[in-house]
């Protein structure tokens, strides 16, 4: 039996079973460091972007040590963003589908704080939420945290990056002195280092190796003279690799916003991803991309984190990461799921030392290459795939994936493979199409009906 086998452990029977139905049998690197001191109650920090396994590895250890008999909070896991606490509840929610009656709630912003507060008042065994809107609930009384076991930060550099210093600290203020606390991070930082020092006690540290294989990530670079030079070389690459999928890493919001209006001029179906996006209109980006209806994300390294694309074709770095780690943590967002990806990196003679920086890192130098060649200019811009269309009914009107699904391929419709993801939220719910079959998509449920009613359609 290998040692980085999931039987290796001494996981809970039901755990282990589903564990089986969902195929998963081997650990990743930071699932086998970290699953094995998280079973023996042992403080964690660990060094895991996402996709790395990191909420399998606190899920399964939170799960392992649940009391489901006792319908108080006993684990708490907070998260950076609302997309970011959603995904994580649903994977817990996947881990702990053997064991009947637990019930995890996501406390995020974006709700009212009533309707949480009435929640709250029939229990929860797991909460998962955002530093914001979990003080707010402890400065109300509406959360009560005396019954903490486990204490999960996950991707805390980027709370720390997002100004949430102070929440954390009310937070762990509120909970007991006697927990187990699990801390992961994609980087090191020193106020990681710090944070860690100050709410970890004798803290077992798992680092593991954040450089990428080649067999999987194609890493270019590039060199190029001034900003305006950056942008053509972007259309070069955008226009060679045609990604169906690709991020575009900045420095800052307003580059984002520009680059993104320049694209969007050239042709390109290309949004931006910043922090002064709304989380209305930032939920619409990430649902579009997502969704396959825009092809480009141009992103911060803070806006574009939690976001798990398991296909993403192309990263292309605007400018060399300030820090060695962000870089490697930009370019681990390709060539995942056992896919192939491309990392391009733009750099100007101004940048050179921080290029010997991550060459050291890497421990190897990175071949400078020649841009493709300005002939791919002359070809036809490739568009996104899909289509994004919003229905203005959604959960509260008891719609479900199936009905969408059903109301588009009926009598003169479209066929079953022409639609792409379903996302179906309380009172609104969101579909791709095939972008060859919009319009008689948005005829068909214009005209047409979901259980029974006509519904509000818009293209997003």
């Amino acid at each position: 039996m290998s040692q980085t086998d999931f039987s290796s452990l001494n996981l809970h029977t039901d755990l282990f079973e589903n564990l089986k139905t969902l195929e998963y049998t081997e650990m990743t690197p930071i699932q086998a460091q970290s699953l094995p001191p998280i079973l023996d109650g042992k403080d964690v920090i660990a060094q895991g972007k996402t996709g790395s396994g990191k909420t399998a590895a606190f899920g399964l250890g939170l799960l392992q040590k649940l009391d489901v008999k006792s319908l108080k909070i006993q684990s708490l896991i907070l998260c950076p963003t609302r997309e970011l606490a959603d995904q994580v509840a649903i994977e817990v929610r996947k881990l702990a589908r053997g064991i009947p009656n637990i019930k995890v709630m996501v406390i995020c912003g974006g709700s009212p704080l009533s309707v949480q507060a009435a929640s709250l008042e029939h229990g929860a065994h797991i909460i998962v939420g955002t530093p914001g809107r979990i003080e707010d609930h402890l400065n109300k009384r509406t959360l009560k945290l005396e019954s903490l076991q486990t204490f999960v930060l996950d991707e805390a550099d980027r709370m720390l990056d997002m100004g949430f210093q102070n929440s954390l600290d009310a937070i762990i203020e509120e909970i007991p002195t006697e927990r187990q606390t699990l801390l992961f991070s994609a980087t090191f930082s020193q106020q990681i280092q710090s944070i860690a020092k100050r709410i970890l006690n004798e803290p077992v540290t798992v680092e593991v190796a954040s450089t990428h294989d080649s067999s999987s990530i194609q890493q270019h670079l590039f060199k190029v003279e001034d900003d305006s030079d950056r942008l053509t070389a972007v259309r070069l690459l955008l226009m060679k690799y045609r990604p169906e999928s690709a991020v575009i890493f900045c420095k800052t919001k307003k580059e984002t916003t520009d680059i993104s209006n320049e694209l969007r001029r050239y042709g390109f179906d290309s949004l931006s991803l910043n922090g002064d996006l709304e989380q209305k209109d930032r939920d619409q980006v990430l649902v579009r991309f997502m969704n396959k209806s825009i092809s480009i994300l141009v992103a911060t390294d803070v806006a574009a984190r939690g976001l798990d694309i398991d296909d993403l074709g192309l990263v292309i770095n605007y400018q060399l990461a300030h820090d060695t780690e962000v870089h490697v943590h930009r370019v681990g967002r390709t060539g995942r799921a056992g896919s192939k990806g491309v990392a391009c990196t733009l750099y100007a003679e101004s940048e050179h030392y921080k290029l010997a920086q991550l060459e050291e890192y890497l421990g190897h130098a990175l071949a400078l290459e020649a841009l493709p060649d300005f002939s791919v200019l002359d070809n036809e811009i490739y568009r996104a795939e899909m289509v994004t269309f919003r229905i203005d009914s959604g959960k509260k009107q008891k719609i479900r994936p199936g009905d969408i699904l059903g109301a588009l391929t009926g009598e003169q419709g479209i066929e079953g493979k022409q639609v792409g993801k379903i996302q179906v939220a309380n009172s609104w719910s969101y579909v791709a199409v095939n972008r060859d079959v919009a319009k008689v998509a948005l005829n068909k449920l214009s005209n047409g009906k979901l259980k029974g009613r006509s519904v509000r359609v818009r293209q997003i």
